[in-house]
């Protein structure tokens, strides 16, 4: 204990030797705002880009390791945040606006993902896993084709025409055709044989398609034509105008077509109100 209280007033004399010979070191504030004067925040600026160039310089080495690569990033990254905000600074203290005329130089040499704005990659970050993977382009997708395009393509074996060509597909079906005729002869084959066993008279009627029975011509109004004897009869289910109908309604439009293209429109006027008058 003796020794101690002897040699700590002889460490603080030697401390304080040394702080007198090397000047006081005065450090960076915290804060930009906390400086008020303007060469002092023009010092401090110029110490920010030194300490970017030099991690810069040492993130280039890709045998760091991907640990102290990342923490290296992030360290430019906060100082040339802070570099931003001392250039705002001395803009407030009345000074040259660097963020306008400043170079460019140490943010060109970073690279921002794109839809992160702010954060960038500087020398080795942007080989890192899943770094790299961001900053590849989606390939763009194939053009689409336009309809004249895709119709050149389209032939009679489009839309089926040529599927018996093959030789295949015609004997398949013949034989499925014959199949299905098979069972519907065995089908009907047997139906009959059960009629005869009931003892059911087999009867065999022509069934005429063209047949239209009386009642249901009267309901609909159609009109008969008969042809020559012994000719079946067919009916109209729609109103048949006569010869004489249709002559009637040609003159009546050939009368309006003249009046159409002779009379004036105060005469039309006139005949329409006569005939109302008349009733006709």
């Amino acid at each position: 204990r003796a020794v101690n209280r002897h040699c700590f007033p002889l460490i603080k004399n030697q401390w304080e030797k040394a702080a007198l010979e090397l000047g006081s070191v005065e450090r960076r504030p915290f804060l930009a705002s906390e400086c008020n004067e303007l060469p002092k925040a023009e010092k401090w600026r110029r110490q920010i880009i030194g300490e970017i160039s030099k991690k810069v310089a040492q993130i280039q080495n890709a045998g760091l390791g991907e640990f102290r690569i990342r923490d290296l990033n992030d360290e430019i990254n906060k100082l040339l945040r802070e570099k931003g905000h001392w250039e705002f600074r001395i803009k407030e203290l009345g000074g040259p606006d660097y963020a306008r005329i400043g170079p460019k130089m140490l943010d060109h040499e970073g690279k921002e993902v794109p839809g992160n704005r702010g954060y960038k990659y500087f020398g080795a970050a942007k080989d890192l896993p899943g770094v790299r993977e961001l900053f590849e382009k989606e390939p763009l997708p194939p053009p689409r084709k336009t309809r004249a395009e895709l119709m050149k393509a389209i032939d009679a074996e489009y839309y089926g025409y040529r599927d018996e060509d093959d030789g295949i597909l015609e004997p398949l079906e013949q034989e499925h055709e014959k199949k299905v005729i098979a069972e519907a002869v065995e089908k009907w084959k047997m139906e009959r044989e059960a009629r005869l066993a009931r003892g059911e008279e087999e009867e065999e009627e022509e069934v005429n398609i063209y047949a239209v029975n009386d009642d249901e011509s009267d309901e609909e109004g159609g009109k008969e034509k008969e042809g020559e004897e012994g000719q079946q009869k067919f009916i109209a289910h729609v109103p048949v105008p006569s010869q004489q109908e249709i002559e009637e309604a040609l003159v009546r439009r050939k009368k309006m077509e003249l009046l159409q293209k002779y009379a004036s429109e105060t005469l039309m006027a006139q005949s329409e109100e006569a005939k109302t008058l008349l009733g006709l």
